[in-house]
């Protein structure tokens, strides 16, 4: 039997107090910022590029000027690459609470069409923003139901986070010595092979780092949140080599009971590696998918502007229906994505 609709009054009515709660939490988020003294901006959804990441998949559109020939634009997957040009153009302290459009991802928590709350902040460390997004989760659950809950597990945001880095974390749960194998890709499959997972023969060292890190992060968040930090240079392609150590960078995700809630950088404000890393990805999505999207030259050229920032893309939707108890995203999204 096919899925009755949403719009059917029974079912509006069991999922209406999921959607109230996510005005309510949406609102507290607002004050947050508003507090902090941040602007809200409103970054527009078309684009040249929907971002250049490997496993992303955008949603192209069709522009047809007038007088002009047909081209091809996306719906971003992120605001990040307007929210940047607003940063070069001299803003400090922006938030969007911006839809945004993920093609082929679906489930209990995913939707192709969802609300990314992303915000950044001009001449501050990422630290700054690991510490907003423990906030933003405290100030959420205050607003739901108590605690941070999915699939009968639960973290309290108001605990001590735990902070763990992904060398930490591959030594903890995988028994792997990541540091030893970065680089060398054969070192790294004998490692993932050890450990039960399955190896190929065209994966390559992001492949692997993602087969491990998928078994890791569903034990990350259990009764408090857990910040996943220093991820290698070669898995955060927008963000900027650690000072201390450029093996690694300044990346971090958020966690509550296994979920990944965010996801933060230090920014990269180097054109030209930035450019470096757009084509390596685009080559790889090429490699893997048989596409590739244009880069934002407009992008590109705003980064040689851009201030040292970090900013943050926090999953709104995910971090509702969390706060809130519930068992799938479409609960607390108004009219869901068809199908």
């Amino acid at each position: 039997m096919e899925p009755r609709p949403f719009w059917h009054t029974d079912i509006h009515a069991d999922r209406r107090p999921f959607l109230l709660g996510r005005g309510r939490i949406k609102a507290a988020l607002r004050g947050w910022f508003t507090g902090e003294g941040f602007t809200e901006v409103e970054c527009g959804a078309v684009q040249v590029s929907p971002g250049n990441e490997t496993h992303l998949h955008g949603f192209p559109v069709t522009w047809r000027p007038e007088g002009g020939a047909e081209q091809t634009l996306y719906l971003h997957t992120s605001p990040e690459f307007a929210a940047k040009k607003l940063l070069a153009a001299g803003e400090t302290k922006i938030v969007d609470f911006a839809r945004v459009w993920r093609n082929g991802e679906q489930g209990p928590l995913h939707a192709p069409e969802f609300t990314m709350v992303e915000w950044y902040r001009a001449h501050a460390d990422w630290t700054v923003v690991i510490a907003d997004t423990l906030a933003l989760a405290r100030t959420a659950q205050v607003a739901g139901n108590g605690l941070l809950s999915w699939r009968g597990r639960t973290c309290d945001a108001m605990a001590e986070p735990e902070m763990l880095s992904c060398e930490q974390a591959f030594a903890r749960y995988a028994g792997i010595d990541l540091a030893a194998c970065l680089d060398n890709r054969d070192a790294l499959a004998a490692e993932v092979a050890r450990i039960g997972l399955d190896v190929r023969a065209d994966d390559m060292w992001s492949d692997l780092f993602s087969k491990v890190i998928v078994t890791i992060e569903p034990k990350l968040g259990e009764g408090r949140l857990s910040f996943l930090t220093h991820y290698p240079v070669c898995e955060a392609a927008l963000a900027r080599p650690c000072p201390t150590d450029p093996r690694w960078a300044e990346r971090f995700e958020a966690y509550a009971c296994g979920v990944e809630l965010a996801n933060g950088f230090g920014e990269l404000t180097d054109a030209a590696e930035q450019r470096r890393r757009f084509v390596a990805d685009m080559d790889e999505k090429q490699r893997l998918y048989g596409r590739r999207y244009p880069i934002d030259e407009d992008f590109i050229a705003a980064l040689a502007h851009m201030p040292p920032a970090s900013g943050v893309a926090l999953g709104f939707d995910r971090l509702a229906l969390l706060a809130l108890g519930g068992t799938d995203i479409r609960q607390v999204i108004w009219t869901p994505f068809p199908g």
